[in-house]
């Protein structure tokens, strides 16, 4: 089921996911580019909570690339930080609305396949690349989670190109997570 344009998509996002671990603003135009090769790798294996979030990416992609170059003070680059505590229960709480509503829809009006899991990784993902565009260091460790789930899921869907990227980007999300700790330790 692998096609050249996984392959091209995993390359490219790989290189996407290398340089947001070194807060590189190359990240994004990169990103975008292999977003919409994956809105027709998951239309055509029929995960389209996956699909529908490649269009948010899309959208957060944008947010990102700005926010990383004006998002400072004073219109600065932006910094890493802490994500602030009302913030993460806000977060928690959307993400569980959000999969519950999503997988649900899905579940009723699509032949979706997985549509709970799919829902529940959509949502974390988009969450979690809100938090990359406003640098908050704890979006490593959700996508940590978000990459073991889906890993899980390609494998299932025997998208072993795909899954094997999501191993990768496991492990960029932990160089990730230390690289950007380190930071926010010596400011």
């Amino acid at each position: 089921m692998t096609t050249i344009e996984e392959i091209i998509a995993v390359i490219l996002g790989v290189i996407a996911v290398y340089l947001s671990t070194r807060q590189n603003v190359w990240t994004y135009p990169l990103g975008i580019v292999s977003v919409f090769l994956y809105i027709e790798i998951f239309y055509d294996v029929k995960l389209y909570a996956d699909m529908g979030l490649q269009v948010f990416f899309i959208i957060l992609q944008a947010y990102g690339w700005y926010e990383w170059l004006y998002g400072g003070e004073n219109k600065t680059a932006l910094h890493v930080s802490r994500i602030p505590g009302g913030t993460t229960m806000i977060l928690g709480f959307v993400v569980s609305v959000g999969t519950l509503a999503l997988g649900y829809t899905l579940h009723q009006l699509t032949d979706a396949s997985l549509p709970y899991v799919d829902s529940l990784l959509a949502v974390l993902s988009m969450a979690a690349q809100w938090m990359l565009a406003k640098k908050y260091l704890e979006n490593w460790t959700v996508w940590i989670a978000v990459n073991i789930g889906s890993i899980a899921m390609y494998g299932y869907k025997e998208l072993y190109f795909t899954m094997v990227l999501y191993g990768v980007y496991l492990v960029l999300a932990l160089m990730g997570y230390r690289a950007w700790k380190r930071e926010l330790v010596l400011r």
